[in-house]
C-alpha cells in the first residue's frame, strides 16, 4: 500500500489523520510538526503522498508544498486547511497542490480524496 507523511503543527490532527489512513491500509512513513520538517523527512523517505497543514510555524504548508515541488515535482500533496484560507488555498493550488482536506476532517472524504489523488 501507499506511503504517506502527515504534516500538521497540531498533535490531534495527526493522530486523527494516521488512524483513518492506517485504517484504510496506508503506512505512515513519518509525522512531522511544521513545514521545514516535512520538507526534510520528504527527502528521506519520498512518500507517495503527503498531507500538509496550511498554517504551521516554520515553514507554513505553502511554502514546504513550493520548496518539495521545486525539487520534487511529481510530489503528490495534499493540502489541509481550516475555515477562511481561501487565499492560502489558491497560492497552493498555483503551486502545485492535487487536493485539499479541510478540517474538521470528514473520514470518508479524506479517504477518497487520497485514493484519488494516488491514482491520478
Amino acid at each position: 500500500m501507499a506511503s504517506v507523511l502527515i504534516v500538521d503543527d497540531s498533535r490531534t490532527s495527526r493522530r486523527i489523520l494516521r488512524g483513518i489512513l492506517e485504517e484504510d491500509g496506508y503506512t505512515i512513513v513519518g509525522e512531522a510538526k511544521n513545514g521545514q520538517e516535512g520538507f526534510d523527512l520528504y527527502k528521506e523517505f519520498r512518500p507517495d503522498i503527503v498531507t500538509m497543514d496550511i498554517t504551521m510555524p516554520i515553514l507554513t504548508g505553502v511554502e514546504a508544498l513550493k520548496k518539495i515541488k521545486e525539487e520534487f515535482p511529481d510530489a503528490k500533496i495534499i493540502m489541509v486547511s481550516a475555515a477562511g484560507q481561501q487565499h492560502n488555498m489558491i497560492e497552493a493550488v498555483q503551486n502545485g497542490a492535487a487536493e485539499f482536506i479541510s478540517k474538521p476532517f470528514e473520514i470518508d472524504a479524506i479517504k477518497k480524496i487520497v485514493r484519488s489523488v494516488l491514482e491520478s
